[in-house]
């Protein structure tokens, strides 16, 4: 590979010891070459200019300017795709997620035992990760009227715990966090389906990502646990580290946790939900691929196209990486290719709006599954 072709790498950290470290690790793949360090944000703005690397690793945790205001100042002077080195998720969670709807293209946690050295764990996903940024799109979303600052458009609408009319599965990666923050304030309470999302993210992160997306969406979003419902109006969303499905049970439909080994290198991963909802709704089912690199979620979406239901998959130019919608779509498996601005109203009309769902005295109904043991609750129907 000629040096031309590498991704020119400019690495940001505050610790000597990481600067050190971090060159060391990605130097053993050939298509990388770190071109500078930079001990904080200050420094970093003047060998961003100075290098022109393609990608900036970025340490969020920084003295003088921290790695939010750093990113803040990249994104509006020149952006340019960054990845996020964050500390473990009960510390960073919240500032990763932050970083990530300021442009920031995608993440990495840095192991416990990071200040004694050892950074192999991480090696060959920091690696991959920056070769993916160098081809992804920094864009920015376009305006989203329900993300307003208008409390009446984020206060959930109190409602009934109906069973779903239609289950929507969703397979996303790199760019997710930013385009489920677009996409899901945009549906209405009333959404007659139900909802259940893969996005590629550590352990630890999904929590509060799921908190994140509950407080932005008329609907109620959780990190989902074995045995949630399958409720109109619920989105659950996939802890990381673990795989997600869909059954029919005796008590209603429902999602299966599962720590099967990992498919298309990925747990969770899409393919496992997609087939899964293939199998137990066929017609009735919609899959959709949004951004993300690689090919996950593809095979699973076919399988919903040949049981019946509704296949879709983000339009390219509106993606970060496009890799995942576009291998369903070379592949022939996406019904309907649509931009990431048309997609909400796409699954309205495809799944229709409980208008008039009685209401629910509290929320916590919504939430509290054990009160569902106590309900007959109907499988789906088409």
């Amino acid at each position: 590979m000629s040096p031309n072709e590498r991704t020119r790498v400019l690495v940001v950290d505050d610790s000597a010891l990481m600067r050190k470290l971090i060159p060391a690790i990605l130097s053993r793949d050939p298509a990388i070459e770190v071109v500078g360090t930079a001990m904080d944000g200050s420094f970093a703005l003047k060998k961003i200019e100075e290098l022109r690397p393609d990608v900036v690793t970025l340490d969020l945790e920084m003295p003088r300017m921290d790695g939010m205001e750093t990113l803040r100042l990249i994104m509006r002077a020149a952006p340019m795709p960054v990845i996020l080195l964050s500390t473990p998720p009960k510390e960073g969670a919240d500032f990763t997620l932050k970083a990530l709807a300021m442009g920031a293209v995608d993440f990495i946690a840095k192991p416990l035992n990071a200040a004694s050295g050892n950074l192999d764990s991480i090696a060959e996903a920091l690696a991959e990760k920056i070769k993916i940024a160098k081809r992804a799109a920094v864009r920015k979303l376009p305006l989203n009227p329900a993300r307003e600052e208008d409390p009446a458009r984020t206060r959930k609408v109190p409602r009934a715990a109906l069973p779903a009319k239609r289950v929507v599965a969703i397979g996303i990666s790199t760019g997710g966090p930013n385009a489920l923050q677009y996409l899901l304030p945009q549906l209405p309470a009333e959404l007659s389906a139900a909802i259940v999302i893969v996005q590629h993210m550590p352990e630890g992160f999904t929590e509060m990502f799921a908190r994140r997306l509950d407080d932005s969406s008329q609907l109620v979003v959780q990190e989902a646990k074995s045995g949630d419902l399958l409720l109109a109006g619920r989105v659950l969303l996939c802890p990381g580290n673990r795989h997600i499905m869909v059954r029919h049970m005796p008590r209603g439909d429902m999602v299966v946790l599962s720590d099967a080994p990992h498919v298309n290198g990925h747990r969770p991963s899409a393919d496992i939900l997609f087939q899964s909802v293939a199998q137990e709704f066929g017609g009735s089912a919609i899959g959709l691929l949004m951004t993300g690199m690689g090919e996950d979620g593809a095979e699973g979406l076919g399988a919903i196209k040949a049981a019946g239901g509704v296949t879709i998959a983000q339009s390219e130019d509106t993606c970060v990486v496009a890799g995942m919608p576009r291998a369903a779509i070379v592949k022939g498996y996406a019904g309907k290719i649509i931009p990431l601005d048309g997609i909400a109203s796409f699954l309205v009309s495809q799944c229709g709006t409980d208008r008039l769902a009685p209401e629910k005295p509290e929320k916590a109904e919504v939430d509290d599954k054990d009160k569902f043991d106590k309900r007959t609750v109907s499988p789906l129907r088409s």
